[in-house]
């Protein structure tokens, strides 16, 4: 604005000089005076002085003291421009010294810019003001949602140390990042108990188990020790002793076998494998203990449905599932093992017809020593279900197990292969029949 203002007054004062280089003061004097009483000029200042100062023409009583030099650009006030205004005017105007020695000064009343120009300094220290009040509420606020977010962490973090697993961190419902982070340390700490829980039940059901086979020993030994013995007895003692001894060692060798399938890569060595061999091995492995219980053990379904994995591990799943049923199904009932191959990939499933597993007790069959029996009397140690759920993981196969009416049908599904794996097997399917 104050530069459109600035060309306005130099196009103007351009014009006077021009009427002074063609007709001298006197014509200058006459158009000052035209100007002045004009009514679009009635902000314009107009002063034309002689060489000393000296008034001749236009509407200032003076010239303004403010102005020196030859020529140039200024601002200032005069008292005696609108004697009758407020606020005494703002005139910015531009002069010069001519060339006969008279001062020429053309100016226009800024007074309206002037205040314009105040009220939007104001405006702005107003709005910087506002803007570091605004910003400086807003940080005390985030800072003390953030710390007071925190120290509940903390808070919750010192009562689990405290108080133990069971406390969780309080969600706000503001469903905001920190609610989420709430929520996934929460999961995480769910996670956690649980793994503790269950750390502390195989804890608690290894010390078990180990303590009957231990006592057992341990007993005969005393016995042994406060009598006469003889070769046919000490014989009978050690008999006794290393069967107990087997079946510790059975089931160390079963936990770490589970290990050894989650936490080492395996994988590498799969190659394509015959269900349908296995589950036939499976089955003349078994074929002797399902006579001695009265068990009909069969095997059905396809001659050749291939997997990609690792043969003994599914031999071993295999033959897991098939002593559980034999164990834990009815006297004289019947037992199946079915390999089938369909859209869904290839499944191999073991069905009994006993008493089956309650739906309450599903979820936890696959825990390491977990047994439905819980004074544990019955041979075994829990722990084959867990390595089949581990062989599974490994396999990318999806454990079913459901109500056969009567007992129990449990399922390996297993993903469906890709035709690579088909050629693999068409190379290797003659080398599956070595024995487990």
């Amino acid at each position: 604005m104050l530069s459109r203002s600035d060309a306005a007054i130099a196009a103007d004062f351009a014009g006077l000089r021009r009427t002074y280089d063609r007709d001298g003061r006197g014509a200058v004097a006459g158009a000052i005076a035209r100007r002045a009483a004009a009514r679009h000029h009635v902000d314009s200042v107009y002063l034309l002085a002689d060489a000393a100062f000296a008034p001749l023409a236009g509407n200032l009583k003076a010239w303004p003291p403010e102005l020196t030099g030859a020529a140039g650009w200024d601002t200032f006030t005069a008292p005696d421009w609108k004697p009758d205004a407020a606020e005494r005017p703002t005139l910015r105007a531009r002069f010069e010294t001519l060339g006969g020695g008279e001062h020429l000064l053309v100016g226009t009343d800024i007074s309206d810019l002037a205040m314009y120009a105040r009220h939007i300094d104001m405006a702005l220290a107003v709005g910087v003001t506002l803007f570091f009040v605004l910003a400086g509420v807003a940080g005390v606020s985030v800072t003390r949602r953030t710390v007071g977010r925190i120290e509940s962490v903390n808070a919750t973090s010192r009562a689990i140390m405290q108080r133990g697993l069971s406390e969780r961190i309080p969600l706000r419902g503001t469903r905001d990042e920190w609610d989420q982070l709430a929520a996934n340390l929460n999961q995480m700490l769910d996670r956690i108990e649980a793994l503790v829980a269950e750390v502390k039940q195989v804890s608690d059901n290894v010390a078990h188990d180990l303590r009957t086979p231990l006592t057992r020993m341990r007993g005969r030994l005393e016995k042994a020790a406060g009598r006469a013995r003889g070769a046919a007895e000490d014989q009978a003692l050690i008999n006794d002793t290393m069967t107990d001894l087997d079946g510790v060692l059975r089931m160390f060798a079963s936990l770490t076998r589970i290990s050894q399938i989650e936490t080492s890569d395996r994988t590498a060595a799969f190659r394509a494998v015959n269900l349908a061999e296995i589950a036939r091995e499976v089955v003349e492995l078994f074929d002797a203990a399902a006579e001695d219980k009265g068990v009909r053990l069969t095997a059905t379904g396809e001659e050749r449905v291939l997997v990609t994995g690792d043969r003994d591990l599914l031999f071993d799943a295999t033959a897991n599932l098939v002593d559980n049923a034999i164990k834990h199904g009815r006297d004289a009932g019947r037992v199946s093992v079915q390999v089938t191959d369909g859209a869904d990939g290839a499944a191999i499933t073991v069905a009994d017809d006993g008493p089956g597993i309650p739906e309450h007790e599903l979820p936890h069959v696959f825990k390491r020593f977990y047994r439905l029996e819980s004074s544990r009397r019955t041979p075994g140690n829990g722990l084959g279900l867990s390595l089949v759920a581990a062989v599974a993981r490994l396999h990318g196969a999806r454990i079913e197990m459901v109500d056969n009416a009567p007992g129990l049908r449990f399922r390996l599904q297993f993903p469906v292969a890709m035709e690579g794996d088909g050629a693999a097997g068409a190379e290797n399917a003659s080398g599956d029949s070595a024995p487990a």
